[in-house]
């Protein structure tokens, strides 16, 4: 099965739409955060690249009075849930295994536990884990880091880049096979 790629995802317009919204700066500093916490330890990169990626595809709007309310966003959000629905449909669209399909939904979902009431810090797996880090890594107070601006050449340069990286561990690890 030929691999889907970072570019093919990004190339959709489902993830046009929503990234936008969320920022595609966010998303692909995130990605590549997570691609490298993978490698150093030794968890699947696609996965947690793609998750990583994707992460905040669910986000939506919420204003009052025609201004932007972060906070009563937050009081309502459900992001998680809505991304990892949302991902996992276009990951299956585009052909995704089923399973590597449901493992980046996972991974989506469990990126935040802000809409649960109870914590699920200890019972992520590794590559939940390390989505969860490396969106950590790059927020900032009131939701700045959705704000920072990357034009689309840039993005998909650097997703092309991580493609390739990711291939090419592939071919690696069929190579020590």
């Amino acid at each position: 099965m030929e691999m889907i790629t970072l570019e093919n995802i990004f190339s959709h317009w489902v993830t046009e739409k929503y990234l936008q919204r969320s920022g595609i700066y966010h998303a692909v500093t995130v990605a590549e955060t997570a691609f490298s916490m993978a490698r150093e330890q030794g968890v699947d990169e696609e996965v947690a690249t793609k998750a990583a990626f994707l992460h905040d595809i669910g986000h939506y709007e919420w204003y009052t009075d025609g201004e932007w309310d972060y906070d009563e966003y937050r009081k309502h959000d459900i992001h998680a849930i809505k991304g990892a629905e949302r991902a996992h449909k276009l990951l299956i669209r585009l052909g995704e295994d089923r399973a590597r399909a449901k493992e980046v939904a996972l991974a989506i979902l469990l990126h935040t536990d802000s809409y649960l009431p109870f914590s699920v810090e200890n019972e992520r797996t590794n590559v939940q884990d390390i989505v969860w880090k490396a969106d950590t890594i790059n927020e900032e107070e009131a939701g700045r880091h959705h704000y920072k601006l990357m034009d689309k050449q840039e993005a998909m340069a650097r997703l092309q880049k991580l493609d390739e990286s990711i291939i090419a561990g592939h071919k690696s690890e069929v190579n020590v096979q």
